[in-house]
């Protein structure tokens, strides 16, 4: 499932490599337009849509039949009513496009909510990817990861106050049960020594950060 909110479009990732036969598309906001100008149709859409003009919205409604409409003064952001509805549909995973480069408010508000939902979110990896970066939040356990030169460089910081046990296998800089501690820049620029690897923690939360070099 991809979900793709209204941030700026310069930081956009490419939407063609996710663009495979069965991917559910959700519109948030102005994302519902990225989505339509590059040809995919939304299978559903989020927002108040205060970010568009009135021909644009004319044009949504012309090409999307499910749309969630909400007022602009609402306790929760577009993405994040976006993001339950999502969960509810009970995907294996949820891509976001279009929640970075723009308002940080906005973009923590993110990060916050994907990290203390986890009722709602604690079955499902989640991923917030744009054109440079590929971030997602873990919870303790082992994950394989492979080498992709999009995302070559990886940094990894604690969201509890630390991360227990905590082990890299396959990176040019291996670790073997650390103790991560939150405000540590320890874990940052990291990369695969070989075709795969991986880490493995077995308490705290923790943020994995996959960078370009570019």
């Amino acid at each position: 499932m991809i979900v793709a909110a209204g941030g700026p479009e310069r930081e956009l990732a490419d939407v063609e490599r996710f663009n495979r036969e069965g991917v559910y598309w959700i519109g948030v906001d102005r994302g519902t337009l990225y989505l339509l100008n590059r040809g995919i149709q939304p299978q559903a859409a989020f927002g108040d849509f205060d970010s568009i003009s009135a021909e644009e919205w004319d044009y949504i409604q012309q090409k999307v039949e499910n749309i969630h409409t909400f007022p602009a003064e609402k306790d929760e952001t577009d993405l994040e009513l976006a993001l339950r509805w999502a969960a509810t549909l009970k995907p294996q995973t949820i891509i976001i496009l279009g929640a970075t480069g723009g308002r940080l408010d906005h973009f923590f508000g993110t990060v916050s909510l994907l990290t203390n939902c986890q009722g709602l979110f604690q079955e499902i990896e989640i991923e917030v990817i744009d054109r440079l970066n590929c971030l997602a939040i873990y919870r303790p356990g082992r994950k394989n990861v492979y080498k992709d030169l999009d995302y070559k460089y990886f940094s990894f910081f604690p969201i509890t106050n630390e991360v227990t046990g905590f082990t890299l296998e396959g990176f040019k800089y291996p670790l073997a049960n650390h103790t991560v501690r939150l405000g540590s820049t320890l874990y940052t620029s990291n990369e695969l020594r070989e075709e795969s690897g991986t880490f493995s923690f077995t308490d705290g939360i923790l943020m994995v950060i996959r960078s370009s070099d570019n």
